[in-house]
């Protein structure tokens, strides 16, 4: 399979402390890529080096060939990466819909001109996204939330509303921290059933989560961390069956 993502021997320290040591690794197109290990292993750390929040000690990371390391949070954003938080970073005073519209990029009404002389090519440009974005909606199953401000949503829902962010913004690649951690299993399920989807839509995602089971159910490939260092990687079976994973995290 074709790489879509690449990191080389990235290491991070915070005041002494190990956060990423030496860590390598590459993502497919269409793959999903699970990260398992305890609090504290670099999982998020991985996250903010690779979107730009964070530059590596040392080290390099590409995607679809393009250096990562130095390059700013936007760009790296306008390449195809898009992100969700543990701390969700929605805007909760808008409509949900309203959130889905900005993350649209490339919009011709960013531009004033544009504003000014061409409002034509404004208003359709925006007819045509705000249909995109309640077909992802739709999908999502939050149609009937998108007039409600996004801080009137369940944390559940807040959580799958940043996840059609992402598609929003047509990323190819999409990382994605604790998407269902502290939710209902319904809407986790619901959640799990649109990141099981992203290879059929030509995406991939790397998902840090702590559920075991609901990340052995999506992902194609695994990687435990401890200690800013990956332990292990391959299948989910054989991961989660290594001795080392078993000793340091799930015994």
């Amino acid at each position: 399979m074709t790489s879509l993502v690449g990191m080389q021997s990235l290491s991070k320290h915070f005041n002494g402390v190990v956060a990423l040591a030496d860590f390598s690794c590459a993502v497919a197109e269409r793959e999903i890529l699970g990260l398992l290990g305890p609090n504290g292993a670099g999982k998020t750390t991985l996250f903010n080096v690779l979107t730009g929040l964070l530059a590596p000690d040392s080290g390099a990371a590409d995607f679809k060939g393009t250096a990562l390391i130095g390059r700013p949070v936007h760009k790296i954003a306008n390449l195809g990466i898009a992100r969700t938080f543990q701390n969700l970073r929605l805007i909760r005073r808008i409509t949900v819909l309203e959130n889905v519209l900005l993350c649209f990029k490339n919009q011709p009404g960013e531009n004033l001109f544009n504003v000014f002389f061409r409002p034509g090519l404004c208003k359709r440009h925006e007819a045509g996204i705000r249909e995109k974005a309640l077909e992802l909606l739709q999908t999502a199953g939050l149609a009937d939330k998108a007039n409600d401000l996004a801080d009137n949503l369940s944390y559940g829902q807040q959580k799958l509303l940043s996840i059609v962010c992402c598609l929003a913004a047509d990323a190819d690649l999409l990382l994605l921290d604790e998407p269902i951690a502290g939710i209902a299993p319904e809407m986790a399920e619901r959640i799990l059933a649109i990141i099981a989807d992203l290879p059929n839509q030509g995406k991939s995602a790397i998902v840090i989560e702590h559920d075991i089971d609901a990340l052995k159910g999506i992902a194609h490939r695994m990687i435990f961390m401890d200690a800013g260092r990956k332990i292990c990687e391959g299948a989910p079976d054989d991961v989660l069956n290594d001795p080392r994973v078993i000793e340091a995290y799930l015994d």
